[in-house]
Order: C-alpha cells, then sequence, then structure tokens
C-alpha cells in the first residue's frame, strides 16, 4: 500500500503544478503520464488534469483507489464525479519529500523536478529530469494526433496511404544489436550530432545537410539502420516506396511526391526513408510516360528543397541496384553510406545475436565460413529454418546439425530461384 500511496501522491501534484505552471510543456509530464492524457483531437495534454479513481487503476494497476486517496490526510475523495482533490498542497509537497523513496520519483519527473529544484536537500534537477523524460515525438499518441489534423485536409487520404509511419515506441531494431561496418557507425553519429547542433548549424548557414543514400544488396541492412536510426534519434519513421507512389497513381504522382515531402515535414523532426530509389532511373530512361518524367523532376526538386538544418527532416534514400543511378541523383546527396555484403567476422558477429536467445551448443564459426556471400537476411532465415527443422522433432534446442542442415537447404533454395530468373 505504501508504495501505491507514493504513486497516488506523484500523480496529484504532478497534475497541480502542471495545471498552475503555464512554463511548463507537455514535454515536461511523464511519458507514462501524458500518454494517458493525452487528447488526440487538440494533439496535447489539456489543463486542467482532473484525477479520477479510475486513473490510478489504469496507470497503476490500483485495485482500491478510494481507499487509498482517503488514506492520505491532504487528499480528499469526491463521489460526484470520483474526482481526488488535493485539499492541503504543503502537506502533500513535505510528505513526499520525506519519504524514503520520493527523491527517486522527484527526479525522474521533469514536473516535480521543476518545483523541488529549490529544496536544497533533495538534489534534484529540471534539466537532468527533462533529459531522461522521454519526448512526445517517440509516442502513437502524437503521430495520431498529426494524422487526425492531416486527414481533415484536402486530397490528404492518399498521401497518407502513401507512407508507412512508425514511431520509436514500434521500431523493436536497435542500433547496438545491428553489426555495422565503422564507416556505416561513423555516418549514424554524424547524424545524431547534426540533430543535437542544429541551431548552431544554422547559426553558421550550414544546411547542406542529412541527404544519404544507402547502397548495397538486398537484406544488408539497409531499413534496418534507418529504423534503428529512427529509435536513437527519438524520431517518427516515414517510409515511401518510390515504386507505389507511381505504380498506383499515375495522374497524380507529381503531386503526391510534393505531399510526401510536406507530410514529413508536418511531422518534423523526423526521418524520411524513400525505398527502391533506382525506380527513378527506369522512367528517366523511359519514353513512355511523360507525367512520370514530371515526378522524377518533382522528386529531385523536393529533396533539394528539403533540409534537416532547417526542417528537421533527415532524408535517407535506399537502391539495390546504384549502377541504374545518373549524375543527376547522386548529386543530391550529401553522404553515400555503403551496406556491402557481411564479411566473415561479421556474419558471426550476426549469427551470434539471432542465436543468442536460443538454447543450443553450436559453432558459429564454422557457419560464418559455410556462408559466403550472404546477406544478414540471409543468416536470419537460415536460422528460422533451422528452429522449424527442430520443433518438426519437438526439439527446443538447436544442434550444430539442424544450422548446417539449414545452409544446404537455402543453398539449394537459392538455386532454383536462380534457375526460376534465367527462364525466358
Amino acid at each position: 500500500m505504501d508504495d501505491e500511496k507514493l504513486k497516488t501522491t506523484e500523480l496529484v501534484l504532478t497534475a497541480e503544478i502542471y495545471n498552475k505552471t503555464r512554463e511548463l510543456q507537455v514535454d515536461d509530464l511523464p511519458a507514462n503520464i501524458r500518454k494517458h492524457y493525452w487528447d488526440n483531437k487538440e494533439g496535447t495534454v489539456k489543463r486542467p488534469i482532473n484525477i479520477k479513481a479510475k486513473d490510478l487503476t489504469q496507470l497503476y494497476k490500483i485495485i482500491n483507489p478510494v481507499e487509498i486517496a482517503k488514506s492520505l490526510p491532504f487528499l480528499s475523495y469526491e463521489e460526484f464525479g470520483s474526482q481526488l482533490k488535493l485539499t492541503i498542497f504543503d502537506l502533500g509537497v513535505k510528505w513526499l519529500a520525506k519519504h524514503e523513496h520520493g527523491r527517486e520519483h522527484i527526479k525522474n519527473n521533469p514536473v516535480l523536478a521543476h518545483f523541488y529544484e529549490n529544496y536544497d536537500t533533495l538534489g534534484v534537477s529540471y534539466e537532468e529530469a527533462s533529459q531522461k523524460n522521454e519526448p512526445k515525438e517517440v509516442s502513437r499518441q502524437w503521430i495520431d494526433s498529426l494524422i487526425l489534423k492531416i486527414s481533415g485536409e484536402k486530397d490528404s487520404e492518399d498521401v497518407l496511404k502513401l507512407a508507412h509511419i512508425m514511431v520509436p515506441d514500434e521500431i523493436e531494431q536497435t542500433l547496438d544489436r545491428l553489426v555495422l561496418n565503422q564507416d556505416q557507425k561513423d555516418e549514424v553519429e554524424k547524424m545524431v550530432k547534426a540533430i543535437q547542433f542544429r541551431e548552431y548549424l544554422t547559426k553558421i548557414g550550414l544546411i547542406e545537410i542529412g541527404k544519404l543514400l544507402f547502397v548495397g544488396p538486398p537484406g544488408t541492412g539497409k531499413t534496418s539502420t534507418a529504423k534503428a536510426m529512427s529509435g536513437k534519434l527519438k524520431v517518427p519513421f516515414v517510409e515511401v516506396k518510390l515504386s507505389m507512389i507511381t505504380d498506383q497513381y499515375l495522374g497524380e504522382t507529381a503531386k503526391n511526391i510534393d505531399r510526401v515531402f510536406e507530410l514529413a515535414k508536418a511531422l518534423s523532426p523526423c526521418i524520411l526513408f524513400i525505398d527502391e530509389f533506382d525506380f527513378i532511373a527506369k522512367t528517366r530512361s523511359s519514353d513512355e510516360h511523360a507525367a512520370l518524367k514530371r515526378a522524377v523532376n518533382t522528386l529531385l526538386k523536393a529533396i533539394d528543397n528539403i533540409s534537416l538544418v532547417k526542417h528537421g527532416v533527415l532524408l535517407i534514400a535506399a537502391t539495390n541496384h546504384p549502377q541504374l543511378l545518373d549524375s543527376a541523383a547522386w548529386r543530391r546527396f550529401d553522404d553515400i553510406v555503403d551496406f556491402p555484403l557481411p564479411d566473415e567476422e561479421m556474419r558471426q558477429k550476426i549469427l551470434e545475436y539471432v542465436l543468442a536467445g536460443i538454447d543450443g551448443t553450436f559453432d558459429q564459426t564454422e557457419i560464418a565460413a559455410m556462408t559466403e556471400g550472404y546477406s544478414g537476411s540471409d543468416l536470419r532465415m537460415v536460422v528460422r529454418e533451422a528452429v522449424l527443422n527442430a520443433l518438426m522433432d519437438d526439439r527446443l534446442v538447436l544442434t550444430q546439425e539442424d544450422l548446417v542442415r539449414a545452409v544446404g537447404e537455402f543453398n539449394k533454395r537459392n538455386a532454383f530461384s536462380y534457375m526460376l530468373e534465367g527462364t525466358p
């Protein structure tokens, strides 16, 4: 019950201080409280925040919120509206400050840290609490609010179909779980610093930063890295496939390209990821559709006119076929990041990550040596096949023989697919 009292007190004091302190912003609310009270239509947490008994149950799984509220001398419970009221503010403030775990709650809550910062004995910092707090851009609620606002605008339906929007909360892959070479790691770190020092870059006029082209064979981690950067930077991820824009909306292609870039600006800060970028090469070399050529020119112009520094949009394009791109496409990007097939050492590291949660005795070194020319995606497929083969025998423990067999099966399937591709 003591822990429930502590959480209840934190919530009511957070609401009271947030309601009265206009300089505090929605990002100052702890992420769990912000998400709970978020208003999609308004795109924020409206003041005043009113605490109801059911909020304690939903937020903290407190099954007896009324009993908890009545046990605290600075709270009252109003039957009408099922609301909790803070009756003696100063008493609540002192109670939390003196509680043996109160400081931990205060130092991780920017709203409370802002108020208690002047309590010398606590030694809490509003700035430190703010840095640890999850920004609103990380949450699905913030994105849904923006989508709701955009959906009310003219011709918005098509553009929302074209773009797949994810928030960092939804991205499972993290950079520390990706096997990257040093060049790739350095490029990621550059973009982290560029976002961190946007104001400085603006001040010195260095705005042509943040347009990356990822090149490499399928399955080498281009999309996974872009998504993981979203998680690292704590910004939304907007994915667009060029072939979808042109194939499904031929008459509106140029307009929809402009709309996609405007959408990215509306979601700023974000990552705009353009997949299948080599698709523009097919349209530039063809006389079949003048509309497609206009679309390509629109795309190149849109790339020219967007900036990480000015608009908060990190543009990443990806291609499996860089040889198809001409100089007009290449020169739009300030950095090219190569994603080659992994060498033996990298393959071993990938296998170590993929097999980390699987019981068994196996030699990743042997499998890495057997899989020359495999991508990271191929290696994951091999492990998946090995696990499924083991399950066929009702085994939850993997063996080296399972992995070796899976490599052989993958090679056979690969050879068959090459045969099909070569069939007229």
